[in-house]
Formats: C-alpha cells, structure tokens, sequence
C-alpha cells in the first residue's frame, strides 16, 4: 500500500541549489516529503529506508529511485536504481547517488547530469562533487544533443566543471557519432551560464583574394561587468590578423566596446596585377602600405548633474580596409550591427574615406538641451598620401537649444536653435561662428474648420577667423557679421472618416486626409565674402509655396478585453482605453517659387514628390519615396525598400535607390525555407548605373537540434571568390549569420 511519512530533520534540512552547489542550505524545520510502497524506519539509527516508487521532494526539488536510505545521523542520502534528482529545470539520472548532506559532496555512479540554461549534457562513470563548486567526472562526454546516440559529442578521461565558472576539458577527442573526428589539448565550455570562457567555433573560407582563410575566436568571461574576444585570423596569401573585442559594463547607463584589429599584409597595390589582384578600384589612389589596422570604440558614460557622455572612435589604415574586411567575426557588417545594437549610434560607410571621431556632453532638462562637443574628421587619404590636408574639424562645436514652448501666459509660442563652432583645419581657413535663431509662433485655429500658424524668425551669425586661406574671399576682414529674416506661414485641416471593421484585432479603422498649404520667405542678402565651412554660411533667399495633401491610415484595437464591452457602442475615437497604429501613408507635394516666376524663369515649379510608407504588422512593410519632373517627363529620383516575411517564415528584403544622372543600384536579400531543417539564402547588390555587379552570394543553411552547417559561396565587385563553411555547435558558442537584419532562430535550442 501507498504510504506517505513527512520527517524533520535538525540543523539544515536536506535541499539543493539551482546548480546542484548546496545540498544543504535549506532553512531548518522545512521538511521533506517521501512517498513509496513501502517505508521502514530504524528509530535507533534514525535511517529511513524507503522502496518502490520512491519520491523525495520538496519545492522545487525531487529525487525519485526504486530504493532510497536516508541516514539522519550521518546526513547521507544513497538512491539506487533508476535514480533521477531535479532541481528546477536541471536534472541528474544515474544508477546511483550518495550524497553527504553535510560535507556537501556526492557521488553520481553511471550518471548524466543536464543543464537546462545551456542544453548540455555531461556524462560520466563517475561523477563527483569534491566540494561546494566542483564536480569532477570520470570517463567522460558533453554534448547538447538530446538523443540517447548524439550527433556529436566531446570525449575525455577526465572533466572538471566549476558551476560558478566553466567547465574544462584536457585532451579531449571530437566525435561525429562513433567516429573520432579530431583532437584538442585544452577546451573551455558554457556550464550553466550565459557567459563562459573558451574556443568559438571558428570560421573557414576559400578565396582567390586571402587565400585559405581560418578564423579562430576565443571568449574571455572577465567578470560579471566585462568580457574580451580574441581573434586569430590566418590568410593564406595576405598572412596573419590578429584582433580583440572588449567589452564592459560601468552601471546602468554606463557602458563601451572598444575593437582592434592589426595585421601586416604580405600584398600592396602597385600599379599593374597587384592592384587588379589586391587592390580596390572604388578610388584613384594605390594602397601602398604593409601595415593596416582598424580602431573603433564607442563608450556612453553617466555622469553627475544628469549629464550624460558619448565616445566615438574610427580610426582605419587605409581606404581599402574596411572594403577588404566587410564580412566575418571582425568585419564592418558585424561592427555595425554591433553598435547599432548596443549604442544606437552606427558607423560612417565602409566606404567613407572621412571617419569621424567625437566626443559629446550633453545635458537635458525639459524645454531645453545642451551639447559639447569635439568632432575630428580623419581623412584617411590625405593622411596616408600626405601633402595638403583641408579636412574641417570642429574642436569644439556648443550648441544650446530651446524646444517649443509658450511666452507666459499669451497665445504665443517660441523655440531657440544656437550653435557655436570652433573650425579647424592644417590648410585653409579658420576660424569661429556663433549662429542664432530664435523663432516666435502664433498657432491658431478656426472653429474645427482649419489651422493657421504664422511664425517669425530671425538669424544672427557672427564670425571671427583666425587665418584665411581662400583664393575666392573678397575680404580678408578679421571679424565679420550676417542678419537674416524669415516668414513662415502653415494653413491645415483635417478631414476624417471612421470605419467600423473586424479585421484581426481591429475594430475601427480611420482614414484622415490633410491637406496643406505652406508659405517659406527668406529675405535675401550678399553672402559672398563670408567664410564657407558648411551650409549654414549660405543660405539663399526664398519666396516659396508649397502644397501637400497627405493620407493617413490608422486603426484602433482595445487594451484589455475588460473594456470591450464598455467601449463597444462608442465612436470616439480618441478615447484613452484604445491603442492605435498607422499601417498606411501617402504624401504628395509640389512648390511654386514665385521669384522664379517673376524673373519669367521656365522651371517655376518642383518636382511633384511622393512618400509612401505601409506597415503590416509582422509580415513586412514597403517605404519609397520619388520625384517627377514634369518639365522633363521622367523620375528625378525614385527610392523604395520592400520587407515582406511570411508565415513559414521565408523573408525577402528589396532596396532600390535611383537619383537622375548620379547612381542607380539595387539590393536583394532572401532567405527561403526549403524544409524545416534546411534553408537557402541568396544576396545580390548592383550598381545599375555603370552595369557593375558589387556583390552576390547564395547559401544553404542545415539546422538540427544540437548542429548546424552554414555553406556560402560569394563574388565581389572585384569578381572575388570566396567559398565559406561554418559548424556551429550549439553549446559551445557558435556564432549564426543573420539575414536581412534578422537572424535565424533554432527551434529546438536557443543558444
């Protein structure tokens, strides 16, 4: 029969941590609860012996055996038989335990223990607990494959396995089912945490450009707050790359990555083959240095009196680097997507031969912001070629802005835009700017039949130059001075239309329609003997009209299903329970310069525009833009980008971007489910304008539930092969390409 005993024991009741670490750290009094067919107990020797069916368990703890015996005085536990100890998602099986509750050791004999966080399995003869942070296992293999004979597995003689740390493994053997694939001297694996240090899995590529290439990352888990990945990088033609990826964290809002790469390349441009071969023809200069290299880092830092402080660093060898390095673990592509992520601040083009590095301040309090900054523009061939170097820095610009806001208690409103710039430069000329412009509004609205803003604003900006170098400056004058004046006037309105629907979530859709009516006067002034460092020191004049009409589609879905009732039979639409999204717009706009018309100038009107943006939830979304000559009957510029996912979970993305008389290109990126474990990709950029391939590439992608393989194959502008193949073992830190920013997700195990 069925027999349930509960039993306390003294000093620490016998429990376990998420790790397996403390058997006995349970507060005292908490007591265990056993279930069997049958319980015995020896009051003398104060040992449970419990048979069949037997389960021990507490909260979040369970042991389950054909046969348990539990000794009170000694605080031992052995389970026998078909042995099975859980705490929370982690698991041991073995034929056998014996735990010391007190010493807070054990022995796991013919055992496997698994840990949930990283699906790892470690499995082992004889699996130890020598004190309250390490295991160590005898005859041992890990793998985070789930079935009984793993697609792979890692076998050693010995494996030691620190909970608070990682587990490491010596001289160990690579085995893809009962075939021994490979050896390794040393291996350092994930153990239950998300950070461990050890080998990645490396990177192989076949190219005409490096040769054999083999990428080999080593992770780094400094602390808690930091962590460093180191590269090697072998190319058989161009030598050997090293690099390194630190990474911190300081506090909350407190944070930087800092990367380095270095090599010296045993191929430079010189004019002929080597330039066809190891060169870039994107520009007109020869990349004649050995030693290149790539600095980037990028810090945000808290600090006192809610100032808050932005690092960006971009510093290159040449103007071929970052071209030559596009893809792989160290490449711009996964900078970028880095930074992006991180920082929400990006990197200039890979292509960009000015890299820009600042340093910003900035403070912000509700209707105003403060900004310090140092901005330094390396041009990197100027610095490389040498010679004349006219790059402008800004060392520093301050910038001080009001946002908009009401003067007292009247109906008007004002903002403040204001800068200063300390302008910099080894040849050409310098100096400083101070520009304000302030701006008053008088927004006011007629019944509920439209909107009308007339607002004013004027501009100061004073210059000092410390030397001029402009063979075109009409004056060599030290201190100099403009004023501008501005009317701006907006005329709006609304029409609106709500519909009752039942699409998904949906319950009403409305479709508002603005049109409106904008007039822009700038008076107009010489300008031509001040110092040019940027637009804001020409500004011409302008008596504009400009015409819009603009659609908007949005719909409203309730909050919670506890309103549902309440807000059925309302038609407000602005009520605080409803959420609302846009999912389409449309925008069309002309301007009339009537200066242009005066003068009798044929081109009085612009281009008709066009902005279209439709956003489908989760299955994608279009965004173009475009303009239309109607003097010339044709596109003065036409841009769109497609997103479209569906719910297989194939995904394309199409970019095209096309501006009359200067480029025209293309870019696809699709990634297609051919089965549930096998997926093929393709990727193609062209520049239509000079009929010029810049990029293509196709792939295929095999997933299983513990492996993965990635085989590439890509062509550069250059007609640059290169072959790729990626293993990724999951568990031990496989690295995934991502595809139209989105990466490919494992069903069965998330790494």
């Amino acid at each position: 029969m069925l027999f349930s005993h509960f039993l306390w024991v003294s000093q620490n009741a016998y429990s376990a941590d998420d790790d397996f670490k403390s058997l006995a750290a349970e507060k005292a009094g908490v007591p265990w609860r056993i279930s069997a067919d049958e319980v015995t107990y020896d009051s003398k020797s104060e040992v449970v012996v419990a048979r069949g069916n037997v389960l021990i368990e507490k909260p979040n703890k369970k042991i389950s055996a054909e046969e348990i015996r539990f000794d009170h005085m000694a605080e031992r536990l052995t389970a026998i038989g078909n042995v099975s100890l859980s705490v929370g998602m982690d698991t041991v099986s073995a034929n056998r335990i014996e735990l010391d509750l007190q010493a807070e050791n054990g022995i796991i004999y013919d055992g496997q223990i698994f840990y949930s966080k990283n699906h790892f399995y470690i499995t082992g003869d004889k699996l130890q607990k020598i004190d309250d942070t390490t295991y160590i296992a005898e005859n041992a293999s890990i793998t985070s494959c789930d079935a009984e004979k793993p697609a792979w597995k890692i076998k050693a003689g010995k494996v030691k396995v620190n909970p608070e740390g990682y587990g490491k493994i010596n001289h160990g053997t690579f085995w893809v089912k009962n075939i021994p694939i490979a050896y390794t001297p040393i291996l350092f694996f994930p153990v239950n945490q998300e950070r461990q240090s050890g080998f990645l899995i490396p990177q192989v590529n076949w190219g005409d450009r490096k040769g054999n290439e083999y990428i080999q990352p080593f992770f780094w888990a400094i602390n808690e707050s930091s962590d460093a990945t180191f590269y090697g990088h072998y190319m058989g033609k161009r030598g050997y790359k090293y690099g390194l990826e630190y990474r911190y964290m300081l506090g909350e809002r407190s944070k930087g990555t800092l990367m380095m790469d270095t090599f010296n390349d045993r191929k430079k441009e010189k004019n002929g083959k080597e330039s066809k071969d190891y060169g870039f023809t994107d520009d007109e200069f020869l990349r004649s240095n050995e030693d290149r290299y790539w600095f980037r880092m990028k810090h945000d830092q808290e600090l006192p009196y809610d100032f808050f402080a932005k690092l960006d660093l971009d510093i290159v060898s040449d103007q071929d680097y970052l071209a030559e390095f596009k893809e792989g673990y160290t490449g711009f592509k996964d900078t970028q997507r880095e930074f992006l992520d991180t920082f929400e601040r990006s990197l200039d083009d890979y292509n960009d031969e000015v890299r820009t590095n600042r340093l910003n301040l900035n403070r912000t309090w509700p209707t105003y912001d403060l900004n310090l900054e140092t901005r330094w523009n390396d041009n990197v061939i100027k610095r490389r070629q040498g010679g004349p170097d006219d790059t402008l820095q800004q060392l520093p610009l301050v910038g001080f802005t009001g946002t908009r806001q009401p003067v007292s208690a009247t109906p008007f409103y004002w903002d403040l835009t204001s800068l200063y710039n300390n302008f910099y430069r080894e040849n050409g000329t310098r100096g400083q700017r101070i520009d304000l412009n302030p701006r008053i509004y008088y927004p006011w609205r007629f019944k509920s039949y439209f909107d009308l803003e007339p607002s004013v604003g004027f501009r100061q900006t004073a210059y000092y130059i410390d030397k001029y170098d402009d063979p075109d400056a009409g004056t060599d004058d030290d201190t100099q001075h403009r004023e501008l004046f501005d009317i701006n006037v907006d005329l709006s309105t609304d029409i609106f239309k709500t519909y009752t629907t039942r699409i998904g979530q949906a319950d009403r859709v409305r479709h508002i329609i603005r049109p409106q009516i904008t007039y822009e006067y700038i008076w107009g002034t010489d300008q031509d003997e001040l110092p040019f460092f940027n637009e804001i020191d020409r500004i011409d004049k302008k008596n504009l009209i400009t015409y819009s009409i603009t659609n908007n589609l949005m719909y409203r879905k309730i909050k919670s299903e506890s309103t549902k009732a309440d807000q059925a039979n309302t038609t407000h639409f602005d009520t605080p329970e409803w959420s609302y999204n846009q999912f389409g717009r449309l925008k069309l706009q002309q301007s009339y310069d009537i200066d242009k018309a005066r003068r009798d100038e044929p081109r009085v009107f612009s281009p008709i525009g066009a902005e279209l943006d439709i956003f489908v939830g989760q299955w994608g979304s279009l965004q173009a833009d475009t303009a239309w000559s109607t003097y010339d009957k044709e596109f003065v510029s036409r841009n769109a980008a497609l997103s479209v996912n569906d719910w297989r979970g194939d995904k394309l993305f199409v970019e095209y971007r096309y501006t009359r008389g200067d480029n025209e290109s293309i870019y696809t990126d699709l990634l297609f489910k051919i089965t549930e474990r096998l997926w093929a990709y393709t990727e193609y950029e062209r520049n239509i304008k000079d009929q010029n391939r810049l990029l293509s590439g196709v792939g295929f992608l095999y997933r299983q539930q513990c492996w993965s393989i990635d085989l590439g194959y890509q062509k550069d502008d250059q007609n640059k092969e290169t072959l790729s193949f990626r293993l990724n073992l999951y568990g031990l830190g496989g690295l995934g390409k991502k595809y139209a920013g989105r990466s490919i997700v494992n069903p069965f195990y998330s790494q």
